[in-house]
């Protein structure tokens, strides 16, 4: 059953996501990409506030499946990165933090650039 509430969020956070790209635009690769960094940031947000409340009042395992994995994964993974690097910071892991930071971002668009030229 776990499975299909992650899907059923995960299906609605990409319609979201993607009503985003409609709103404000795709990205063509020329211009800032309005529409990613504001899934994103608001991602950030919602996963803020979404994971305090979910502490607080003690979500079950199936609303944080739901909301967590499902929608917020559908919408933006980079708010999960950001609460994961929150909650290192918070629990005085900085080093982990930061090395989490930076790999992430040199190894990840470092791969990212390596598939593109592999395959151009």
């Amino acid at each position: 059953m776990n499975y299909l509430y992650v899907v059923l969020g995960g299906g609605t956070g990409a319609l979201c996501r993607y009503l985003m790209q409609e709103i404000f635009g795709k990205s063509n690769g020329q211009n800032f990409p309005f529409s990613t960094f504001i899934v994103n940031i608001v991602g950030c947000f919602l996963i803020g506030i979404l994971a305090a409340l979910a502490l607080k009042m003690r979500w079950s395992e199936t609303l944080t499946l739901l909301v967590f994995t499902g929608f917020l994964g559908g919408f933006t993974t980079f708010s999960s990165f950001s609460l994961e690097f929150f909650q290192l910071m918070r629990n005085n892991q900085t080093v982990i933090a930061f090395l989490y930071l930076g790999l992430s971002n040199i190894v990840g668009l470092g791969l990212c650039g390596l598939g593109y030229y592999m395959i151009k």
